[in-house]
């Protein structure tokens, strides 16, 4: 029994051995080759039940008992879906009712609806085992409405005293070399004491821009390869540049965020918004891989309020708008809940609680769009060309050193025919689908792909193939030897 056992395990490894690749591996692991989910800690997962003080499940504006324990019981479930970051809202000390993380009330200490200190460590840990990174939204521009320092005559200057505010919070003089200091300070501390991977900043339009020179060097001293992204909802394009050019990494991108779900949020809508955005964003910043992409976040409405207005089924509309996040430039962040078409309008009808127990339709073409972005260096570092675009058909490639990946999205509602010509990918070549098996070889030079309604694919172009005499030889072996140990099992279970 035993030997037979060992000559099916020696046949599978010789099977599984003359599979044909599908792609390089990828080397040197950047940040532009990351996909990020966004998470608010309080909305997302009640692990721990000990800490649930003033929760109120079914009071939008109050407590629902998620905490870093919750995140750390999900962690393998967010690394099987295909990503390889984490982004969790502040998790700092709030004053009552904070349960967003907005209304710091002490910089240093983790808030107690959320777990303790050493829990947070846990949870960065616990990522890094699985290869994940943890980015963390540090609070640079306000902290609570009743904060002790608006109290202390000694600090009336660590508050700027102009109209402008962060709805209703007060906000920092940034300019003040205390302030400064203190920011600075606990920034690094933070990344020091629990080995975090990155921040991401909110709102750089309310941010001083020599603040923002100062904390991103020292910030960056602190560890290598230190991640800083930048919320600019209403920021100007001179500050977003001016943040990458002071070191910044990247610029979490609204425009182009709500170009996506105008195009996606119906079929038959025109990608050049999109391309054209693409386009600008390849002039204005240095490195547009870098860009952080996304489709909804906490400060917008979810999308799919936009397609439930259109009266249009989610599934299909987030897996067109997935697509196209996933294989165009920048960094992904996919919102929680996104993966179930979480509802929700303004703030914060748009924070529901995350729900475990549903459809699985669009979880698994994450993972299978995730799977191919950390499989294909060409999505995350290949130079991009628009191939053909009309009326909400869309094919494009990405080329990285020696690989070529095609991706056509028919986001119409009906099925699409497009060729390409040998010039425009290459002569005698065939394109093979990854995410639903299609094969188009080039005939006379040309490639004739056909894509139903609703619909997308994932071309990896390679040489043309022929019969593969060595994968049936040993499909029909493993098969063969299966049977036998198959039929060797049922005699012994007999005697």
């Amino acid at each position: 029994m035993k030997k037979w056992v060992l000559m099916l395990i020696i046949i599978s490894l010789f099977f599984v051995s003359v599979l044909p690749a599908t792609a390089a591996p990828k080397e040197n692991r950047k940040w532009q080759d990351e996909s990020v989910y966004l998470i608010m800690v309080d909305r997302f997962n009640n692990g721990d039940q000990s800490n649930d003080e003033d929760v109120e499940i079914n009071n939008p504006e109050g407590y629902h008992g998620g905490d870093f324990q919750g995140v750390i019981n999900q962690l393998d479930y967010i690394k099987d879906m295909g990503f390889t970051a984490v982004s969790l809202t502040p998790v700092f000390d709030n004053t009552a009712g904070g349960y967003h993380g907005y209304w710091v009330n002490d910089f240093y200490k983790t808030d107690e609806h959320f777990g303790s200190l050493d829990l947070f460590k846990k949870l960065v840990k616990e990522a890094h085992k699985r290869d994940m990174k943890v980015i963390l939204e540090f609070e640079v521009n306000h902290v609570g409405a009743d904060h002790d320092w608006l109290k202390d005559e000694e600090k009336k200057n660590w508050f700027r005293t102009d109209p402008v505010q962060e709805k209703g919070l007060p906000l920092l003089n940034q300019d003040n070399k205390e302030v400064k200091k203190y920011l600075i300070n606990a920034a690094k501390w933070w990344i020091e004491e629990t080995n975090i991977d990155g921040y991401q900043i909110q709102l750089l339009e309310d941010t001083s821009a020599a603040f923002l020179s100062e904390f991103v060097k020292e910030v960056k001293a602190v560890k290598e390869d230190f991640y800083l992204g930048g919320e600019a909802k209403n920021a100007d394009v001179e500050q977003m540049t001016a943040f990458l050019e002071n070191g910044g990494d990247s610029i979490t991108d609204y425009t182009m965020a709500a170009e996506l779900r105008e195009l996606f949020s119906e079929p038959n809508q025109s990608f050049s918004p999109l391309f054209a955005r693409l386009a600008q964003n390849e002039t204005m910043y240095p490195e547009i891989d870098l860009i952080g992409t996304f489709i909804d976040n906490q400060h917008t409405v979810r999308f799919t309020s936009n397609m439930v207005e259109k009266n249009e089924h989610p599934g299909p509309r987030w897996k067109q708008a997935l697509t196209f996040l996933f294989t165009t430039p920048g960094i992904p962040f996919v919102y929680y809940g996104s993966e179930i078409a979480l509802n929700g309008g303004e703030e914060p009808d748009n924070r529901k609680q995350m729900n475990f127990r549903t459809d699985q339709e669009i979880v698994d073409y994450i993972k299978q769009i995730g799977s191919l972005r950390s499989d294909l260096p060409s999505l995350t570092r290949g130079k991009m060309d628009v191939l053909y675009e009309k009326d909400g058909m869309a094919v494009y490639k990405r080329v990285y050193n020696e690989e070529t990946t095609l991706i056509a999205i028919n986001n119409t509602t009906e099925t699409k025919n497009v060729t390409l010509s040998a010039k425009e990918l290459a002569a005698d070549k065939e394109l093979r689908g990854m995410l639903n098996n299609d094969l188009v070889r080039s005939d006379e030079d040309q490639y004739h792909i056909t894509i139903d309604r609703d619909e997308s694919e994932i071309y990896l172009l390679r040489d043309k193939t022929g019969i593969n005499y060595s994968y049936f030889i040993a499909l029909g072996a493993v098969l063969a030897a299966f049977f036998v140990f198959l039929r060797l099992v049922i005699k012994r279970s007999r005697k």
